[in-house]
């Protein structure tokens, strides 16, 4: 246990450990303002500290983290889960649009957490020495490449540093606030709720603008649902209730007891905490920090784009394992690279951290709120809770989620546009292919000859031969098109012929015993079904090593495997618009080939060819 909370410390904690190096310095020098006085600087720390503690700590420590999906979280395991569970067809649409779009979201916060997380670590180098400043773009800059290039590495070797590194941070986070707090220990009144409440009552417009602040307080939250699969709730929750919210709240009390001491370091209280003589060494262990909480993101996103992938909302793409024990490591090189372009776009674009956080709220309250708004279905739906408790619970959340959501609306112009374009642009990407590859597959059954007529038809008159020919095919119905080709141009069928799809089903992990369907039907013909979870990589052969009971032992040298590649014309037919149309053909053509993805041996691999109008 302790191991596990150690290392989930070391990973899932690090996007939400380096808020304090901006979130409450926002809140005075950002878009909005504040009078670095006792009023509002009490204000802020409070409604800091109540909303870790509501919407971390209730919210997902408690409440939503219980809704495991066999032990994987995030938004596509819960939508997976509900739909699974979940016998109200009406809610399927929406629900899938809601996941879908929190998931672009994520790609957004995936974009801007590495660009403001060490482009406000490398700003501390202004509190040491104010000349540093025009180094600090070409600092970011260096460190952001190096990280990506390192992603092909993989990430076992600076995981074993993420433990000791982050546990270090979080120390120095608590000691620095502790220090300040001691000459000033009535800042610990900050903590009591009327405060905030007070901060309301002087300026409701000024406080509701603050939200926008307050949230980053809390980026990071839905990491901690996310990462629950490789760690598991308790050590998670363990880690947050004794370790990492404690040093959190006392850092932020020790920045308020600075600004009451001192206005002048609402510059950038997080670094004026330290001496002058250790604040070289704190940008250097807050650089680390920050590093290692990007590295959380770009992990989990390569893990994010897995489970779209099998869940058939992202073309196939490849996807290399870092480790050769930890399945859950893994390196997708075309997410990579596009979110290095994107992270760099964004640093040379908006050019420091404080114009980041403009950007950077809207992603995180969006996907807070859509995550409460599937709470509530699977409260009501899965849980069978009372229908007003559910309701009453999910209208709370609603209501906090709404008021930080729409305090960063307010900053659109000063670019919260930026996650909402990017948000727009992946969802029409995933429901492009989703929806085409759903048109695809009707397209192709409708032209399916029934199974039964072509054995009858085929069997007894074509030429047969050694082997066994293994056809690939996307639906369970029908003869494959793979094979209707390579019976009219090679006039022969295969002593064995096996109709083989594999089904991605909503779980994350099949068992071996629930891995392979197989039906005789007969001649010689085979229809298999090999199911994987959405965590899983699919390895046909390997799978059919495993398969004992189809009449012979399966030879990779005398099985050949027949794959159809679709070349889609677009056309006037009722189904998506002809711009959607072409750009999923565009993905098609550049999804990675069903030979690499389902790791086909490359010899024994034939490919045939057909149109198809969508």
């Amino acid at each position: 246990m302790w191991k596990l909370t150690l290392g989930a410390i070391g990973v899932v904690f690090g996007d939400i450990g380096t808020s304090p190096l901006y979130a409450l310095k926002e809140s005075f020098v950002g878009h909005h303002p504040l009078p670095v006085d006792g009023l509002h600087v009490f204000g802020v720390v409070s409604l800091i500290f109540w909303t870790m503690m509501i919407i971390v700590t209730l919210k997902y420590v408690i409440l939503i983290m219980r809704a495991d999906n066999k032990g994987e979280g995030g938004s596509l395991a819960l939508l997976a889960l509900i739909t699974r569970r979940s016998g109200a067809q009406r809610w399927s649409r929406s629900l899938v649009m809601l996941g879908v779009f929190a998931t672009a979201l994520f790609y957004g916060d995936s974009f801007i957490t590495p660009a403001i997380s060490v482009l406000s670590a490398v700003e501390g180098l202004t509190t040491v020495q104010a000349g540093f400043e025009p180094l600090v773009l070409p600092i970011a800059v260096v460190i952001l490449v190096g990280l990506f290039f390192m992603q092909a590495r993989g990430t076992e070797v600076m995981g074993k540093l993420f433990g000791p590194i982050i546990i270090t941070y979080f120390v120095t986070l608590a000691v620095l606030g502790v220090i300040n707090i001691i000459p000033t220990p009535e800042v610990l009144w900050a903590l009591s709720p009327h405060y905030a409440a007070a901060f309301f009552a002087d300026d409701p417009r000024l406080a509701f603008l603050a939200l926008g602040s307050v949230v980053l307080a809390v980026t990071g939250a839905e990491a901690l649902y996310a990462d629950m699969g490789h760690f598991g709730r308790k050590p998670i929750a363990i880690g947050w209730l004794y370790f990492v919210a404690p040093a959190l709240i006392l850092n932020y009390l020790g920045q308020a007891a600075l600004l009451m001491n001192d206005p002048s370091a609402a510059a950038n209280p997080f670094f004026r905490m330290a001496p002058e003589e250790f604040r070289l060494p704190l940008v250097i262990l807050a650089t680390m920090a920050t590093i290692i909480a990007s590295q959380a993101v770009i992990s989990g996103a390569f893990s994010v784009t897995q489970q779209a992938i099998q869940l058939g909302f992202m073309p196939r793409m490849r996807i290399n394992h870092t480790s050769a024990t930890a399945a859950g490591q893994i390196y997708i090189p075309v997410i990579n690279w596009t979110l290095l372009v994107m992270v760099l776009l964004l640093v040379f674009f908006f050019r420091s951290s404080t114009n980041l956080a403009a950007a950077y709220g809207i992603a995180v309250t969006g996907t807070m709120f859509i995550t409460t708004c599937m709470l509530g279905v699977l409260m009501v739906r899965v849980w069978k809770m009372p229908t007003a408790l559910a309701f009453g619970v999910t209208f709370v959340f609603l209501v906090i989620d709404g008021a930080y959501l729409a305090s960063n609306l307010t900053k659109i112009p000063d670019g919260g546009w930026f996650p909402l374009l990017a948000g727009v642009i992946i969802l029409t990407l995933m429901t492009t292919w989703a929806k085409g590859r759903k048109l695809m597959i009707d397209r192709l059954r409708e032209s399916a000859m029934p199974i039964k007529v072509f054995i009858q038809s085929a069997a007894n008159s074509a030429t047969r031969v050694a082997g066994t020919a293994v056809f690939m095919t996307s639906t369970p119905e029908g003869v494959p098109h793979a094979l209707l080709h390579n019976l009219k141009h090679n006039k022969v069928l295969h002593d064995r012929v096996i109709l083989l799809t594999v089904k991605i089903v909503d779980v994350p992990y099949v068992s071996d015993d629930s891995r392979v369907q197989i039906d005789d039907l007969g001649q010689g013909f085979h229809r298999m079904i090999l199911c994987y979870g959405f965590m899983e990589e699919a390895d046909v052969p390997a799978a059919l090593a495993k398969v004992h009971d189809c009449g012979a032992e399966f030879r990779m040298m005398e099985t050949s495997f027949f794959l159809a590649r679709q070349t889609l014309l677009p056309s006037a037919r009722p189904g998506m618009s002809l711009w959607r149309e072409k750009l999923f053909a565009w993905m098609l053509r550049n999804a990675e080939s069903a030979m690499e993805f389902f790791r086909l041996p490359t010899n024994r691999v034939v490919e045939l060819g057909s149109q198809v109008e969508i």
